[in-house]
This record gives C-alpha cells, structure tokens and sequence, in this order.
C-alpha cells in the first residue's frame, strides 16, 4: 500500500483511493466513467443497500453502505474535473450539514416542534421556501415507480385529505389492515389488471395524475383565499 493511503483512514483513505483511480497512470475504467455512466451503478448499490436493511442482515449492511458512498465519492470526484463549475465532496458534505440545520429549526434556532408530525411540516416548509416552490408535490421525482410515487404524493398531502379513488368499501378497507393483508390485496390487483390485458404501473401513474390535479386545483384555491 502507498505510504500516503496508510496514515489515512476511513473517508479521507477512499477519497485518496478514488483519487488515484481517476488520475492519469490510475484506472482506465475509473477514468471513463461520467455521471451519467454510473446511474446504472447507482440504481443497483442502492437497491442492495435495500435488501441488506430489508433482511436486517449486519454485515451486508455495512459493506452496502460503503458501495453507495463510493458512488457519492465517484460522483463528487468526477464533478471536480468539470470546467464551468466544478465542487469537491467537502462541498456536498457542507450544503448538506447547513441544509440539515437549517431545516431543523426547531434544534438549530428557537423554533418548537413537539412531535415527528410537527417536524416533517416544518421540513417541508423550509424547503419550499429555500426552493421557492409552490406545491407540496414540487421535487418529487416523477419517476419513481408508480407506487412508491403515489406513497411519497400521499404523505407529502396528507393534510388536503383528499378521496377521490374511493372504490374499496369501508368494509373492506377495515379488513385490510395488516402488512400482510395489504401486500396480498396489491397483489391480487396486478392479477386482475394482468386478467383485463392492464398494465399495473400505467394505470396506477394515471390514477396518480388526477390526483396530482386535484392536489394543484386545492393549492391554487388557497392561494387564491390567501
């Protein structure tokens, strides 16, 4: 091992590795790599990440986590070569540490929250306001699959309270109600929609953009009121 890397640990030991991988005389895979190359790499670390946490299984954890920090490394390696506006890893760490401040008024500054529902509403209204959004749906990527989407739609517009899918009975949806009952339900609709020729993912994206409207028609209303 290079004298440099042995009196490095941790972080600092894999932003020095990465460093000599991407430099000339390095790694000429390493060197080829773009941001939009490593998406695919991305996408994978994360959803092994996933699975390690999903089957609580400690040492696969551990080692996930570290090949999704290797992607932020590779990524924040690569944007320091970049002409027009280049930034470095202390960079991405240092947004990050004020964003967390900023948005945690309530530990940072004089602001109250009592409870975690107290805590996601001030999140949300920070980040609005630092992004100048107008819509509690801005900054949702849209695409995210269709049922993690509609998830993420649904928490961030819980207050509005809006039903406009209404075709399970109340009896029903009182049956349902259990991790396991909730995935078997989901699965017996991709049969029936797999039975009528349906795509699963398309029909539920549609459902969610008539949601999203109506989400868009409310806040139009109060600001409008306001």
């Amino acid at each position: 091992m290079p004298q440099p890397l042995s009196n490095l640990s941790g972080v600092a030991k894999l932003v020095a590795v990465m460093d000599i991988l991407r430099s000339p005389g390095g790694c000429p895979w390493d060197a080829e790599q773009t941001h939009n190359s490593l998406l695919e790499y991305l996408i994978e670390e994360s959803h092994e990440l996933i699975e390690a946490i999903e089957t609580g299984n400690r040492i696969d954890l551990r080692e996930e986590l570290g090949d999704v920090l290797l992607q932020v490394v590779f990524h924040a390696r690569i944007a320091m070569e970049d002409e027009s506006d280049p930034f470095n890893l202390d960079e991405v760490a240092e947004i990050t540490a004020d964003k967390l401040m900023s948005r945690h008024p309530h530990v940072f500054a004089d602001q109250l929250a009592n409870t975690a529902q107290d805590v996601e509403a001030i999140w949300h209204q920070q980040k609005m306001q630092e992004k100048g959004r107008k819509s509690l749906l801005d900054g949702i990527p849209r695409t995210l699959p269709a049922l993690m989407l509609a998830t993420k739609m649904l928490k961030r517009t819980k207050q509005y309270q809006i039903d406009i899918h209404s075709i399970i009975s109340s009896e029903t949806k009182v049956k349902i109600k259990t991790s396991d009952e909730i995935g078997k339900a989901l699965f017996d609709l991709v049969k029936i929609a797999r039975e009528h020729k349906i795509d699963p993912e398309a029909a539920l994206r549609q459902a969610i953009r008539e949601y999203e409207d109506k989400v868009l028609e409310i806040e139009v209303t109060n600001q409008d009121e306001s």
